[in-house]
């Protein structure tokens, strides 16, 4: 197989689809990689059983295939050197002469959490006597036994062909071990160029010190990477990544200060982490800190940096490792590899992206003040064809008026329009006019939410769940408040035909939506942020929005459309709801209040539960009582999303914030299968009654 001019290798965990894995180490062996290195992740999967399927993916290449595949790392932790050295031995057998072993201590906290004892002196000779035990094994040697009186230990399989043994870790104690008798080093994710380059320093004077060739010695380095179409939204992205957030809060005090940075950003970020409050640890990062020890950015800047880690620190061998191992992200690694071996000598990064330039690294003082959402446009860094801005602009426009969550002002329009059908008195303009006014109406209220989100600070580059269209600067504000004004002035346009339809009552119907939509969250109302939004939610987009369908359609009111309303307007407040619950730290922190704030976690947990238990218990007494048709009732075939949803708060209301990251997006479905679902039962009633 072809090989790259210049090596260069991938890093993968072991975690995903196996299949995946497989397929994009044959990629990288393709496109001429060096070799790809599977590291163990304790409470994940296990590196072996990966390894093993890589190995035998690739083993095609064996006649003239330099492509290898190594573990970086295991350790004699949790495989006896026995164990490791059968490891070994049946990986050459799949792929002979091509397999390196890394060995290392295991994370300390990983092994107290197993009880497994640690001991930093003890460490470092067990993974000495480990490297000599598992040469001595796959040279055909004998081991004494471990218990006095029985026999050695015999290897029963052939001697290997020479597998190298890599240590991987960064104490100054296995640094040194390295230089004296490993056949390399692997560097951490996450070290910076000066800590790195004092690392292999170290390295050299001890191989030197050994008597040996510290050129004969491999250095390998995991350089953390994420791409994106603009180094800004590469940084953005990450920033909102609770993996890259972990790195930052473990970043050792030597390696912040060869880096230019204070411990006192990390003990910041790591106490916001262990919180769980993974949007305030995010804005704590500076871009800064991430060009330090990560590579971000497009895959030019990622060739390019990877490539001064290289040049500046003499790393031989770079190991792209992807933050999001996903297709996409590979696809993109490997073309930076492609790249990287490409650039001609000298090439380096701009200034803007080397923070390890003397003077460039900011204070203390200015990376813990939040820097809050990121203004105007953020793709200068590169230039974007026509059709590629063309294509970005209409994104960022689907993104602000979120489309998912149209459920909400769907569910209601076709509720009470099925009302009207079983009435006999359905009109097909004015319920395709009413959903299409209020369509518009929630577009345009969604885009002035997050005008105002932005600028009182609560949606920022690292919020998990807001849309991004403003802070990444794919579509200004002024931009954003010409689309809203233009989705409420063709709401008005479809209001002004229903009005000389329906009368004087469509317009009061209208002027209350019109109205409820501005003053969610712009001024002067901004009933959002007086802990309003969920009951005023409630009736704009229960009793109103389906009685007024009614209305629009057939010209009358009907007592059995406010019944119908009741279900759907306490899940749809429930959606909003479970959005401010989720919330509290980040709208507490920018001095908003909300229902939840204002009642707290606890309450808050007690108040969702009620919304959407509360939307069933209507249903039912409503049909008990003769209100409402039994066929109605088919709406409760929605319990399983109901189910997850009540389990998702559970788990929440114990402190376990992750269970409801998610949860408006979840009590949207609910909203959205309870909805159809009732218009379903509606329409039966009809039939049945006819």
């Amino acid at each position: 197989m072809p090989a790259l001019t210049r090596r260069i290798g991938l890093g993968l965990a072991a975690r995903g689809d196996p299949d995946d894995v497989v397929d994009w180490s044959r990629r990288a062996r393709d496109v001429g990689l060096d070799s790809v290195w599977i590291h163990d992740s304790y409470f994940e999967r296990d590196a072996v059983t990966f390894a093993t399927l890589v190995a035998h993916g690739v083993a095609r290449d064996r006649d003239g295939g330099s492509f290898r595949v190594a573990l970086g790392a295991v350790n004699p932790n949790t495989r006896h050197p026995v164990v490791l050295a059968m490891t070994g031995s049946a990986l050459d057998e799949i792929l002979p002469g091509r397999i390196v072993m890394g060995i290392g201590t295991g994370l300390p906290i990983r092994l107290k959490q197993m009880g497994i004892p640690y001991e930093p002196v003890a460490a470092i000779e067990r993974v000495s006597t480990a490297m000599d035990q598992v040469r001595a094994l796959w040279a055909g040697e004998r081991l004494p036994s471990a218990t006095p009186g029985l026999p050695p230990i015999q290897p029963m399989f052939p001697p290997t062909h020479r597998i190298p043994l890599v240590i991987a870790a960064y104490r100054r104690e296995f640094v040194a071990l390295a230089g004296q008798k490993a056949d390399g080093y692997l560097a951490r994710p996450a070290e910076s160029i000066p800590s790195l380059r004092g690392i292999l320093e170290r390295l050299r004077s001890s191989a030197i010190e050994a008597g040996r060739d510290p050129d004969a010695i491999e250095t390998a380095g995991y350089l953390l990477s994420l791409v994106d179409k603009t180094r800004r939204e590469a940084l953005n992205r990450a920033k909102r990544e609770p993996f890259v957030i972990y790195m930052m809060s473990i970043l050792s005090d030597i390696s912040l200060g060869r880096a230019g940075f204070d411990r006192e950003l990390r003990d910041a970020i790591a106490t916001a982490w262990r919180a769980e409050d993974f949007t305030s640890a995010g804005n704590l990062i500076p871009d800064g800190l991430l060009d330090a020890f990560m590579l971000c950015g497009t895959r030019e800047d990622v060739a390019e940096k990877a490539l001064a880690f290289r040049t500046e620190t003499g790393l031989q061998l770079p190991l792209l490792q992807p933050v999001l191992q996903e297709d996409r992200q590979i696809d993109e690694l490997l073309a930076a590899a492609t790249i990287f071996a490409g650039l001609p000598v000298g090439t380096a990064p701009s200034s803007a992206t080397r923070p390890w330039a003397v003077g460039s690294a900011p204070s203390t003082a200015a990376v813990l003040i939040d820097p809050g959402p990121v203004r105007g446009a953020l793709d200068d860094d590169r230039r974007l064809g026509p059709v590629e801005a063309l294509r970005r602009r209409a994104g960022a426009t689907w993104e602000i008026v979120r489309p998912f969550a149209y459920t909400a002002s769907v569910i209601p329009v076709a509720v009470g329009s099925a009302l009207a059908y079983v009435d006999g008195r359905f009109e097909l303009l004015p319920f395709l006019a009413a959903l299409v006014g209020a369509v518009l109406l929630h577009s345009g209220t969604n885009i002035v939410n997050e005008i105002y989100d932005v600028r009182q600070g609560i949606d920022t580059i690292v919020s998990p769940r807001a849309s991004h269209a403003i802070v990444k600067g794919r579509m200004t504000e002024r931009t954003a408040f010409i689309v809203a004004f233009g989705a409420f002035g063709l709401a008005v346009a479809v209001g002004v035909y229903l009005l000389w339809l329906r009368g004087p009552a469509i317009a009061a119907l209208g002027l209350a939506g019109l109205i409820g939509g501005w003053g969610y969250t712009a001024p002067p109302l901004q009933y959002k942020y007086r802990a309003l939004g969920v009951p005023l939610v409630f009736v704009l987009m229960g009793p109103l929005m389906v009685v007024g369908s009614y209305f629009a359609v057939t010209g009358s009111w009907s007592l059995v459309a406010g019944i119908l309303s009741i279900p759907v307007g306490l899940l749809v407040a429930a959606i909003l709801h479970g959005n401010e619950w989720r919330d509290i730290s980040e709208d507490t922190r920018a001095g908003i209040v909300t229902l939840s704030s204002r009642v707290g976690k606890e309450w808050a947990h007690y108040g969702y539960v009620a919304l959407v238990l509360g939307a069933y218990m209507t249903l039912g007494l409503t049909v008990a009582a003769g209100l409402l048709p039994p066929a109605t009732l088919v709406a409760i075939l929605s319990l399983p999303f109901l189910a997850q949803v009540v389990r998702s708060a559970e788990l929440g209301a114990t402190g376990q914030t992750r269970a409801i990251a998610m949860i408006d997006l979840q009590t949207a479905r609910l909203h959205l299968a309870f909805g159809g679902l009732l218009v379903l039962g509606v329409l039966l009633s009809g039939l049945l009654r006819g």
